[in-house]
């Protein structure tokens, strides 16, 4: 009777005592910070989806996790300082885009965890050791596969534009792997017999100088390739463009949604959406140095035909075919 009870006392009390600890981590609020390059109007389509999928990951956003955001407004230089805000509120967390904020976010610490959603050669960068094994504070998605999706951006404006001989090709040449991207693209140029004509945008003020040459390079189409400063500034590159009747080829659906052409590469939703999932393990305790570095295997083509049909073109059944979305 006695070792009855005995047992029924500790099974008591190891209930209890499970009960406590699951309402205590349920009760505990985390604290993540978010860096962006620019406005909160700009990015908030990809705070709706990273905010999104942690609900669908169980944390309800406002009470057991806090948000704490931080925008440069466009301002590179400001990132630092904002990037040293989140490290002294002490956030569990940092996630953050592209290759500015991450290496923002990597100076300012060592030891808080920095989730990356699309990062730019993050090796040759220095961020991680490898993509199988990080190692250090930094883990998430890296952006770039292979720079070779700048050559297919080239083909695809090539069969969008078969008559094609001069086309510009749209770059930042202090952002990630760029460099080998623009390699990729002038070699895919030569295969189809077209001179493509590098253009360096590093500052939102250098578009329209850049536009202004192409009536004399005889431009007739344009690749814009990847950088947080092409993205934000993808409006202004498209109405630009649109008053040269330029075809224009992104790299982010975001562009023909706003009014380009077509866009070639990974989907930016996705991968926030990839990077919720890595911040609810390191939430729980796991360390980011062990999580592999995830590489995009999906990549969609949109074609805009509103602005095939501005622009005069017919766009081949073929690619229509393997367009992943059509924007009519």
């Amino acid at each position: 009777m006695i070792k009855r009870r005995l047992t029924v006392i500790v099974s008591l009390v190891f209930l209890l005592a499970t009960v406590a600890a699951e309402a205590q981590s349920r009760s505990k609020v985390s604290r993540i910070g978010m860096l962006w390059l620019g406005s909160r109007e700009a990015v908030q389509p990809f705070i709706t989806v990273y905010e999104q999928s942690l609900r669908q990951l169980g944390y309800s956003v406002g009470q057991t996790l806090v948000v704490e955001q931080r925008f440069a407004d466009g301002q590179a230089e400001r990132l630092p300082a904002l990037a040293n805000e989140l490290v002294r509120l002490n956030v569990d967390l940092i996630a953050v885009g592209p290759n500015p904020m991450i290496e923002a976010a990597w100076r300012a610490t060592t030891t808080i965890p920095i989730v990356m959603a699309y990062g730019s050669d993050p090796v040759g960068q220095g961020y991680v050791a490898s993509l199988a094994r990080p190692g250090g504070n930094i883990t998430g998605l890296a952006w770039d596969p292979t720079p070779e999706i700048a050559g297919k951006q080239v083909e695809l404006l090539g069969e969008l534009i078969p008559r094609a001989s001069h086309i510009a090709a749209i770059w930042d040449p202090a952002f990630g792997a760029n460099r080998s991207f623009l390699k990729e693209a002038e070699t895919a140029a030569r295969g189809r017999g077209l001179m493509l004509q590098p253009l360096e945008v590093r500052k939102a003020g250098d578009v329209p100088g850049v536009f202004a040459t192409m009536p004399k390079r005889h431009t007739v189409g344009v690749v814009v390739l990847q950088g947080p400063t092409l993205f934000l500034q993808r409006k202004q590159i498209i109405d630009l463009a649109s008053k040269q009747r330029l075809p224009t080829i992104f790299m982010w659906r975001e562009g023909p949604e706003a009014g380009a052409l077509a866009s070639y590469g990974p989907s930016l939703h996705d991968l926030w959406r990839r990077a919720a999932t890595y911040t609810d393990k390191i939430l729980k305790g796991e360390r980011p140095g062990g999580l592999p570095v995830e590489q995009p295997t999906r990549f969609e083509l949109v074609v805009n035909m509103r602005t095939a049909r501005t622009l005069g073109l017919t766009v081949p059944p073929s690619l229509m075919l393997r367009a992943d979305a059509v924007i009519e």
